[in-house]
């Protein structure tokens, strides 16, 4: 047969996806700009819906291929690599954050020679009150993941994958309220976003951290309907594996927050 496949490899049909995203988030782009010059907020969010949608339909289609047996193991494994790619330039991208804040925490712009920049007094958080409760909510949301997987790979035991999952966007949702909750406390404690170094780093790396927790969440919530509705085996799991690749990217960048930014940068010490 001329079009017979007799090959590992999944040659994908034309998709109009990547086009539609890339526009939308071009359209996203310009429309932050407008927004933040005051213009138009209408922009971003065309754009912004535009990326959604793009990725829900793009995101369809993948899980149909797999559906239709197309995700042989040669393509699994290029799945795999394109994902631990994806996250090291997340590690990356912190790692610019994490640079910034040492930066200023060892040398203080305060000590340059002729500078006329003076120091905010800020407020101390308590590292072990809050920070830590919500440090002690992320890992235990790893954890449940964890035990989601290992019920899926060992037993193939559904009742427990579907559990562990549930369990883990639970503490996952609880994570964001409380970060959220402290935000609030400490903008109303004078904290404020762009007005220093210090500040600036903070807010920029614990909230690029926080969108991650709701990307992550969402991510894991997907899982958990496709498991709900008998997607994933013990063999084909990839996209439930990525989830959990990211949810424990997600759990060490702020293990890493919480002991350089909270108990050094924060807490006076």
């Amino acid at each position: 047969m001329a079009h017979a496949k007799n090959h590992d490899y999944h040659i994908l049909p034309p998709s109009i996806w990547p086009l539609a995203a890339s526009v939308g988030t071009f359209v996203m782009l310009v429309g932050a700009v407008f927004w933040m010059k005051g213009i138009t907020a209408w922009a971003f969010w065309i754009g912004f819906v535009a990326v959604l949608y793009s990725a829900f339909a793009w995101w369809s289609e993948v899980v149909a291929e797999s559906r239709q047996g197309d995700h042989t193991p040669v393509v699994r494994i290029g799945l795999r690599y394109g994902f631990i790619l994806f996250v090291m330039s997340e590690v990356m991208f912190f790692f610019a954050w994490f640079w910034s804040f040492f930066k200023h925490a060892m040398y203080p712009m305060e000590t340059y020679v002729g500078t006329e920049y003076v120091a905010p007094e800020i407020y101390a958080v308590d590292p072990f009150h809050l920070p830590l409760i919500n440090t002690l909510i992320l890992l235990l949301s790893g954890c449940a993941v964890t035990w989601a997987h290992h019920a899926l790979v060992h037993n193939n035991d559904r009742k427990a994958l579907i559990q562990g999952l549930a369990i883990g966007i639970a503490f996952g949702v609880a994570f964001t309220f409380l970060q959220g909750y402290e935000y609030a406390h400490l903008l109303h404690e004078g904290w404020k976003f762009g007005e220093d170094e210090f500040y600036s780093n903070f807010f920029m790396a614990t909230g690029f951290h926080g969108f991650h927790v709701v990307i992550g969440t969402i991510f894991l919530t997907v899982c958990l309907i496709r498991a709900i509705k008998g997607d994933f085996t013990p063999e084909q799991h990839v996209g439930f594996e990525a989830a959990a690749w990211y949810w424990h990217f997600v759990d060490v960048v702020w293990l890493f927050l919480f002991f350089a930014v909270y108990i050094w940068g924060t807490s006076g010490l």
